[in-house]
């Protein structure tokens, strides 16, 4: 969304607090562990924002396109990949109606995305036609039915956030944004986003599975 333009500059410094590491540290486990990721794989970066995943999957040596409807979102994600050496095909575009041809790539990801985009329905079907025969497609959001979704939720959170245009989505809803159901789902996020600095771990993360619902959710579809 273009509402992201304002956030563009001070997008990437939620990673580098604590929480905010640890949290792109299991989501991108949980993502990759689902996606499988192969190089030379051609892969679709939907909504990439500063580029976060896109770079990580040129470094696994992807071939990888990024889309978003930001312009300064792109042109920050364009910066840090030329820092890295990188060559990402970076393009401002509507996901609703993507100009590629169908069958284009081996794999689409799309990830803390699709909360913020009207009719997601229409998005999984525009993914579905660019996707090859066999193609995977991974979509990653917050949880509503979570700690993470009553913060983001939270009246002071929306007034004050671009959470204001979210529309948060439960496991269930989100495996039923398409009509053929996923291969594989997953959650993670266990900590909570009040948890104490010193306290934030992969065993706290480990133990706190067996009680609380994920802040993150990802489901694979094949097609």
């Amino acid at each position: 969304m273009k509402i992201f333009d304002s956030e563009a500059n001070l997008y990437d410094g939620w990673y580098e607090s604590k929480l905010g590491a640890f949290a792109d540290q299991v989501q991108t486990e949980l993502a990759f562990s689902l996606l499988k990721p192969e190089k030379d794989m051609r892969i679709l970066d939907i909504g990439c924002g500063t580029g976060n995943f896109s770079i990580k999957l040129a470094k696994m040596g992807l071939d990888v396109t990024g889309i978003d409807v930001s312009e300064k979102m792109l042109k920050v994600a364009e910066n840090k990949a030329k820092e890295e050496g990188l060559n990402i095909n970076f393009i401002n575009m509507d996901a609703h109606d993507m100009i590629f041809e169908d069958n284009s790539f081996d794999a689409v990801i799309s990830m803390a995305v699709i909360e913020f985009i009207d009719k997601p329905e229409r998005i999984l079907n525009e993914i579905f036609r660019v996707v090859k025969k066999g193609g995977k497609i991974l979509i990653g959001t917050i949880n509503r039915d979570s700690k993470w979704g009553e913060l983001y939720q939270s009246k002071k959170f929306k007034e004050n956030s671009v959470f204001k245009y979210a529309s948060l989505k439960t496991m269930e809803e989100l495996v039923n944004l398409y009509p053929e159901k996923p291969k594989a789902t997953g959650q993670c996020l266990f900590i909570p986003p009040d948890m104490p600095e010193d306290k934030i771990s992969i065993d706290t993360e480990k133990q706190l599975s067996t009680t609380e619902r994920g802040g993150f959710l990802c489901a694979l579809w094949v097609k």
